[in-house]
Formats: structure tokens, C-alpha cells, sequence
């Protein structure tokens, strides 16, 4: 039972960021396409805005096609977190946690399971099992920290305060997001 219940949150929530990052990378489901994602995200002040976009994009799509196959086990999960912990820290811009105030409450709930599925591996019913694939540590650690550092540089940026700001000393509201 173990093996199916890791299947199913592999495919639930691999499935969903898969989407979540093609709506990003190609305008995909309804979402805003690269252009429309770069210029939100240098409203977070990461900028320049589009490879912000191309990477959180990647990390979503690529995450969560590597997770919903159980493939390469832990990048998937890894490239989940990465992208689910900028946004979250990040897109809600000190809203209280729960989505229904445009908070982080999804982010960290798929941080959760992304973290426990790089914990518990990809389970019988995956293309590693299947194949008797097992990544290198060192391969693993790299990608860690390349995640890691991008994830430390991304919020030492901030917004640039428009004129307006700077005469109220208040920051106006940004957008919301198309998608987080």
C-alpha cells in the first residue's frame, strides 16, 4: 500500500506542477506564458525577469514531470521545493498563510509533500525502479546546492519601490500573480 499511496501523491502533485510550470514556460492551461510570468516576478524584484520565469518554470514543469514519473529520484522533488519555497517566501509579500488571503498555504503544502517524497524515494511503482536507477550522491548534492544558492539569491532581491512609493513611503499593492 505503501508503493501505491507514494504513486498517487507522485502523480497528483508531480501532474499539477507539471502544469503549473507549463502554464509559465508556454501559456499552457490558461497561464501567462513566459513574457507574462517574467514581468510579475520583477514585480517581486527578481530581475532580470525572464530567466527568473525560464528557472522557476523549469523547476516546476521539470520537477513535476520527474516526480509524476518517479525518474532520477530526488531531482523532481528537489526542483519542487526549490521553486515552492520562493514562492512562497516571495508571491504572498506578507499576507497571512492561508490562500484565501493570497497566501503561501500552497506553496508550503506542496514544499510538504515534495520533502517527503525526497525522503520516502519514488516507491516499486516507478521508471527508477523499473530501470534500477539510482542517482550518484554526488550528483544529488550538487543539484542541492545549485537549487540552494539559486533559491539564496533570489531573495536577497527586492523590489524597486516606484515613485509613488517613495514620495508615500507606503508600497503600493503589487498584481496578483496568474499563477504562483
Amino acid at each position: 500500500m505503501k508503493d501505491l499511496a507514494l504513486l498517487m501523491l507522485r502523480l497528483t502533485t508531480g501532474g499539477l506542477l507539471a502544469g503549473h510550470g507549463a502554464q509559465k514556460l508556454f501559456g499552457s492551461f490558461g497561464g501567462p506564458g513566459l513574457e507574462a510570468a517574467a514581468g510579475w516576478l520583477e514585480s517581486l524584484g527578481l530581475r532580470p525577469g525572464k530567466p527568473w520565469a525560464g528557472a522557476a518554470g523549469l523547476a516546476e514543469f521539470g520537477g513535476g514531470a520527474l516526480t509524476a514519473l518517479g525518474l532520477f529520484q530526488p531531482l523532481g522533488p528537489i526542483g519542487i521545493l526549490s521553486a515552492m519555497s520562493m514562492a512562497a517566501i516571495k508571491a504572498p509579500g506578507g499576507k497571512p498563510i492561508w490562500v484565501t488571503e493570497g497566501g503561501a498555504e500552497l506553496p508550503v503544502t506542496n514544499m510538504a509533500i515534495a520533502l517527503a517524497l525526497a525522503l520516502a524515494g519514488p516507491g516499486r511503482y516507478s521508471l527508477d525502479h523499473a530501470f534500477g536507477l539510482r542517482l550518484p550522491g554526488r550528483a544529488v548534492s550538487l543539484v542541492t546546492a545549485v537549487s540552494a544558492l539559486t533559491l539564496v539569491q533570489g531573495l536577497k532581491s527586492q523590489p524597486v519601490s516606484t515613485p509613488s512609493e517613495a514620495q508615500s513611503g507606503a508600497p503600493e499593492s503589487r498584481p496578483e500573480p496568474a499563477v504562483a
